[in-house]
């Protein structure tokens, strides 16, 4: 029986077989002459990573700028010179010279056995030492050395002052120092306490009175009695 077959209704040859599809990932058979398999093709290469963005900034960087270490050169900004901080190193200058001036002209010499040394070095060394820390700082100054913002104030400089606590806690300190010889300071140091609490915005008028009286009490038995200053009783003398 052969591989060819034909159709029952009509004759002829029959049509040709359509040829096998060769499966292009089937190996070829190994070679029979050479007795080994055939060369297998190298992988395509991957084609290469795109360039990110800093790279391509560093590729088309000068020089110049590029480090000797690892990573793009950073420029540091030119520190700039506060000149107003020359105040106050001639401020603190001019404070030792006169503590200075001042011990040698006006304290004098020990007066006693008992005290060899006298009033005068202790003054005498603190202005040196005013000068010394006032030369640090102008020469910090002048090297571009600035002093830090304080990270734990919490300022708006924005925003515009608040003029009626300002003239509120003037005016409380201003009617303290005019009333504490005649009225004393129990009741200058309540009126002063107690203003200051209404400028800053508190407004428990009972309660800041009570916390007003004590504590002008108690500063005037702390001075009295600890430090032996008698604060001015007032109206109040004898009875305190």
């Amino acid at each position: 029986m052969t591989d060819r077959t034909t159709r029952p209704d009509r004759g002829g040859d029959q049509p040709p077989r359509p040829a096998a599809s060769i499966v292009p990932d089937q190996a070829a058979p190994p070679d029979r002459e050479m007795g080994g398999l055939p060369p297998v093709p190298a992988p395509a290469a991957e084609p290469p990573p795109a360039a990110t963005a800093g790279q391509r900034a560093g590729a088309v960087a000068p020089a110049g700028d590029v480090p000797d270490g690892d990573g793009p050169a950073v420029e540091s900004p030119t520190p700039r010179r506060d000149r107003a901080q020359y105040g106050m190193c001639a401020f603190l200058a001019l404070v030792g010279a006169l503590v200075i001036f001042d011990a040698t002209t006006r304290i004098g010499r020990a007066i006693n056995s008992a005290d060899p040394i006298g009033p005068k070095p202790v003054p005498i060394l603190l202005g040196v030492l005013l000068l010394i820390v006032a030369a640090v700082y102008a020469v910090d100054v002048a090297r571009g050395g600035a002093g830090e913002p304080e990270a734990g104030e919490d300022v708006d400089l924005s925003t515009r002052i608040d003029w009626r606590t300002v003239l509120l806690l003037i005016g409380a300190f201003l009617v303290n120092a005019v009333l504490i010889d005649r009225l004393g300071w129990v009741i200058s140091g309540t009126i002063l306490f107690w203003g200051s609490a209404y400028a800053l915005g508190n407004r428990h008028y009972f309660r800041n009175l009570l916390i007003s009286v004590a504590l002008s009490l108690i500063t005037f038995y702390a001075f009295a009695i600890g430090l032996g200053v008698n604060l001015p009783a007032g109206v109040l003398q004898g009875i305190l």
